[in-house]
C-alpha cells in the first residue's frame, strides 16, 4: 500500500512537472510573438559611431517574428550590419550585390544583418514609385522572400529602439565591427549605385581589413552614405499635410462616348495607362477602389496614370460621384453614356466577357501589358507597373 501511495505522488508529481514546463514553453513562444505597433514620437536624439566605438545592443524581430540579437552573433569574427529598408530605390539597387557579398564571405566568419530603422507612419505613398512595397512589418516578410535574402532581416519601425543608437543616415548604410565589436568602417556599400556598375568595392575592402586585424586608412574608415533619408518617426509633418492635400482636391467625373472610350484605350500618350472599369452595385469594386487611388500616388510622378471608368447608369452621375469624392479619386473619372453594355465591350475587347470589375494596364499606342478580369491582387499589380520598362525600381 505504501510503495502504491509513493507511485501515485511520483505520478502526480511528474504531470504537474510537464504541466509546468509545457505553461513554461507556452510562454516563451508567447514571448517571442511579435506585433508591430508603429509609434508617433517626439524628436529623439539620433546617435553618432565613432571608429573604435561599441556596437550597441540589439534584439529585434525578424520577418518570421523570431527575435535575434547581437549576441546571436558572438562567434563571428566580423558583423556587417546593413540599415536598409524596401521602399528606397537605392536600396533596391544594391541588394543584388550584398547578397552576393554575403555568400562570397559567410564562410569566412563574418556574420551579417539588416535592419529596417524606418517608421512606416511617416513615408507617404508619393516616396513609393520605385517600390511595390511600403515599409511596414508585412512588407518586409514579403520582400525576404521575394529576393531570397541569405541573411536575416531585422525590423526597429515601432519606435528605432536600437536603431538611434546606431544613427543611420539613409539606407542603405553599412556598420562593419571587429571581433570585440568595435566599429572598424562606416558608410557606403560601394561608390556606384547602378546595378552592373560596382561589387561593392568598400565593404569588401573593410571586411578583409578587419579579418585580418589591421586598420582602415582614416579618409576610407567612414564614408558617406548616400540613399533615401531614414524616416524617423517624428518626421510626419509633411506626410500628414500631403495627406490632407490630397483629401482636398477637387474630383470630378465626365460622360465618355464608346468613341472617346475608343481613343482612350489607344493610349496616345508617353506614359502607361491604367484603366479600371467598375460600378457602384459591383461589391469588389468599390471594396478594391481605394487601392487604384494608392496607386496612383505612388507611381503618379513617374510616367504613370490612373483612369477610373464606370459603367453604371448614365442618369447615375450624382450616384457614381458621391462614392468617388467618399474616395478621394482625384483623377479622371469617366461614366459611360449609354446603357449598351455590349457596345462597350466590343469597344474594350480583349476577351472580355462583360464582368466587372476588369482593369487594364496599357503601354502608349494601346498595347495592353497587364490585364485583370475580376479582383485585382493588389501586389501584383503593383509589381506589374513597377517592374515595367517604363517604371523600373532604380533612378
Amino acid at each position: 500500500m505504501k510503495n502504491q501511495k509513493l507511485s501515485t505522488w511520483v505520478f502526480a508529481c511528474l504531470i504537474v512537472a510537464i504541466a509546468c514546463e509545457k505553461k513554461q514553453e507556452t510562454v516563451v513562444e508567447e514571448a517571442q510573438a511579435f506585433s508591430p505597433n508603429p509609434q508617433e514620437m517626439t524628436e529623439q536624439p539620433v546617435g553618432k559611431l565613432a571608429i573604435g566605438d561599441p556596437a550597441p545592443y540589439f534584439k529585434l524581430p525578424d520577418t518570421e517574428g523570431n527575435w535575434v540579437s547581437i549576441d546571436d552573433f558572438k562567434d563571428a569574427s566580423v558583423l556587417v550590419i546593413n540599415f536598409t529598408c524596401n521602399h528606397c530605390p537605392t536600396a533596391q539597387a544594391y541588394e543584388d550585390r550584398f547578397i552576393s557579398l554575403v555568400n562570397d564571405y559567410k564562410s569566412k566568419g563574418v556574420a551579417f544583418v539588416a535592419i529596417s530603422p524606418n517608421s512606416p507612419i511617416g513615408i507617404l505613398p508619393e516616396e513609393l514609385g520605385y517600390t511595390d512595397l511600403n515599409d511596414d512589418y508585412a512588407s518586409m516578410q514579403v520582400r525576404y522572400k521575394d529576393k531570397s535574402y541569405n541573411f536575416p532581416y531585422l525590423y526597429d519601425g515601432d519606435s528605432h529602439q536600437y536603431s538611434l543608437a546606431y544613427g543611420p543616415v539613409a539606407t542603405p548604410h553599412v556598420f562593419v565591427f571587429d571581433k570585440d565589436r568595435k566599429l572598424s568602417y562606416s558608410g557606403r556599400i560601394d561608390g556606384s549605385e547602378k546595378p552592373g556598375t560596382a561589387n561593392a568595392e568598400d565593404l569588401r575592402m573593410a571586411i578583409d581589413k578587419t579579418l585580418a586585424g589591421e586598420s582602415i586608412d582614416v579618409d576610407k574608415s567612414i564614408t558617406p552614405a548616400f540613399g533615401c533619408s531614414t524616416k524617423w518617426a517624428w518626421k510626419n509633418e509633411y506626410t500628414k499635410k500631403t495627406n490632407e492635400e490630397w483629401k482636398q482636391k477637387p474630383v470630378e467625373v465626365q460622360k465618355l462616348s464608346t468613341a472617346g472610350l475608343a481613343d482612350l484605350l489607344k493610349n496616345d500618350s508617353d506614359q502607361l495607362l491604367l484603366v479600371n472599369f467598375w460600378a457602384t452595385w459591383c461589391g469588389p469594386c468599390v471594396i478594391e477602389y481605394p487601392e487604384f487611388i494608392e496607386i496612383q500616388r505612388m507611381y503618379g510622378g513617374r510616367d504613370f496614370r490612373f483612369v477610373s471608368v464606370s459603367l453604371d447608369a448614365p442618369d447615375q452621375e450624382d450616384k457614381v460621384l458621391k462614392f468617388l469624392k467618399s474616395k478621394y479619386s482625384a483623377v479622371p473619372n469617366y461614366l459611360m453614356d449609354t446603357e449598351d453594355k455590349y457596345a462597350i465591350i466590343d469597344v474594350v475587347k480583349n476577351d472580355w466577357d462583360g464582368s466587372l470589375p476588369l482593369t487594364l494596364l496599357i503601354e502608349p499606342g494601346g498595347k495592353i501589358a497587364y490585364k485583370v478580369p475580376g479582383e485585382v491582387k493588389v501586389l501584383d499589380l503593383r509589381k506589374a507597373i513597377v517592374d515595367h520598362p517604363m517604371i523600373g525600381r532604380y533612378y
